[in-house]
């Protein structure tokens, strides 16, 4: 009841979780808007991708739990789950991975971007940069159509890992390794940050298992800031390699991806296991702008 008058909102059932009251009509039939801030009671899409709830610790792709995922599948496969609805078969799964090894590879003039940056820039603005001049390597995705949705995700699947481990070499003086197509995506990554042409590196199956499982854990967690910033600018039809690009400027401040980075910066500063007393002290008094980071989520309230 708006001014007296009685609007009717219908309800859309949901499949899992709560249900939602449609209010897109409200503008246009009672003259006023909702006000939420941040998202908190609003959902922008229909999807079926992913359902979280935070006070439970649950996560499912496709109705998965992450847990089954993180403990039997690589990263290939949950990416496979949640750009086709299934887990692939052995045959597609073969096919899947044979094609982003194909496109691992950036073009050459990318090299020559890099040595536009300072030496001591920032990583997360090493890889905004490259990523968004992808558009410029594939500027017929302006007008993108639904037959290049898979191509164009493959796509980001496999030059992303390469441009990220470009990053990391730029920033230590060392020349980019290029990918290896006979290693799988995981041990790819750690081959093109740790490798160098005159030494072979050895993937440590620990940290392949580990990094893997960083990977599955990472890879959707539904209508969050990175993502919500994509759809936004994906909304105008822009090219999907630019929009991308506003995600990771998005995940790089420290309330998203930029915490991981706070919590490394944080463990530098403590130094040693001596002042750890010392800074829970300083933790605790809230006269102290010192916080832990690394501690609670804004979702994940109970388990994580």
């Amino acid at each position: 009841k708006i001014r007296g008058k009685i609007f009717k909102l219908p309800i859309l059932k949901a499949s899992i979780g709560e249900d939602v009251i449609d209010i897109s009509r409200v503008s246009a039939e009672a003259d006023c808007f909702t006000y939420d801030p941040g998202f908190m009671s609003t959902a922008s899409c229909q999807s079926t991708i992913t359902y979280i709830d935070g006070d439970k610790g649950i996560l499912r792709h496709r109705g998965y739990d992450i847990k089954d995922l993180a403990e039997k599948s690589d990263f290939l496969e949950v990416a496979y789950l949640l750009i086709y609805g299934e887990l692939p078969s052995g045959e597609q799964y073969n096919n899947f991975t044979k094609q982003v090894a194909h496109h691992s590879l950036v073009n050459e003039r990318l090299h020559y971007l890099f040595q536009t940056f300072c030496s001591s820039s920032h990583p997360m603005a090493n890889m905004l940069a490259a990523v968004s001049s992808l558009s410029a390597f594939y500027p017929d995705l302006l007008n993108f159509k639904e037959a290049d949705y898979e191509l164009t995700a493959i796509r980001m699947i496999a030059k992303i890992p390469t441009i990220a481990a470009m990053s990391y070499k730029y920033s230590i003086g060392q020349p980019f390794i290029y990918p290896d197509n006979s290693l799988d995506l995981t041990k790819n990554f750690l081959h093109m940050m740790f490798a160098t042409p005159c030494t072979k590196y050895t993937v440590n199956p620990i940290i392949k298992n580990a990094l893997n499982k960083i990977f599955i854990l990472h890879a959707d967690h539904e209508q969050n800031a990175s993502t919500s910033t994509v759809r936004i600018a994906g909304s105008s039809g822009a090219n999907p390699f630019a929009c991308i690009s506003t995600g990771i400027a998005s995940l790089w401040g420290p309330a998203h991806g930029g915490a991981n980075e706070a919590v490394i910066n944080m463990l530098k500063e403590i130094g040693s296991s001596e002042y750890i007393p010392q800074y829970i002290a300083k933790a605790k008094d809230k006269n102290d702008p010192f916080r832990l980071m690394g501690f609670g989520h804004r979702v994940y309230k109970n388990y994580d």
